[in-house]
């Protein structure tokens, strides 16, 4: 479904990746793991395009979409759910969730809407409230279902656990779990390494812009390198 292929990207003159090379296969669940800093951030966004790559391809379904700009990905099926969640808080839930699908055709939209009060019953319940009222993990859940209102061929993941209690961060990868098991291809970019690539097919590992390690979830999760570095062990 997506290949990258020898993708860089810099900040001004600070290059940010160099040379990454990765696969997405449909109906995977591809973790991206690494400290702080790694490029973790910058590759999803470069995948999105709004980040520029400044060398190297990203194919979509064999379909060249480097230089593409961030609207025609996402008509290509490309959603991001962002770091920090960035809901419109001023706005709606409903109104939240409506937006995400600005790109699509408005059949079936009520239905949709009411998948994802199914999947996030807190959602339905203060539905006509701004978003902004929400807590941490409340934005966090709006902010996915925002995401699959755009209908996804490949979801992208950026750190969905960051700063939410251990109970939330559970009910977040109970979610991702269960998009997974409905067939929804994801790549997950995730700081907790143990939680990620349990539920991995695939797993990375990325250090200073560069893929150092790659396997799948379990074999990453036994690596003694990952171990001492990511896992704490």
């Amino acid at each position: 479904m997506l290949e990258i292929r020898s993708i860089s990207s810099r900040y001004g003159r600070i290059q940010a990746l160099h040379g990454v090379d990765l696969d997405v296969k449909q109906g995977q669940l591809v973790a991206l793991v690494g400290a702080n800093g790694a490029g973790k951030t910058t590759l999803l966004r470069t995948i999105s395009g709004v980040q520029p790559a400044s060398a190297g391809s990203i194919h979509l379904f064999g379909r060249d979409i480097t230089r593409l700009p961030p609207y025609e990905r996402v008509r290509l099926g490309i959603c991001q759910v962002p770091e920090g969640r960035h809901v419109f808080g001023p706005m709606s839930i409903e109104d939240n969730l409506r937006l995400g699908a600005y790109a699509r055709a408005r059949n079936n939209l009520d239905a949709d809407l009411e998948r994802m009060y199914e999947l996030f019953p807190i959602l339905k319940e203060k539905r006509a409230l701004p978003a902004g009222t929400l807590s941490g993990g409340q934005q966090q859940m709006l902010a996915m279902a925002r995401a699959l209102m755009g209908q996804p061929r490949l979801l992208l993941l950026d750190e969905p656990s960051m700063g939410l209690a251990p109970l939330l961060v559970e009910e977040t990868f109970r979610v991702v779990k269960h998009l997974k098991s409905e067939g929804i291809t994801i790549f997950l970019v995730e700081q907790n390494a143990h939680a990620a690539l349990s539920i991995a097919d695939v797993g990375y590992v990325m250090e200073t812009g560069r893929t150092i390690l790659t396997g799948t979830g379990e074999n990453l999760l036994n690596n003694e390198q990952v171990k001492q570095a990511y896992l704490g062990m």
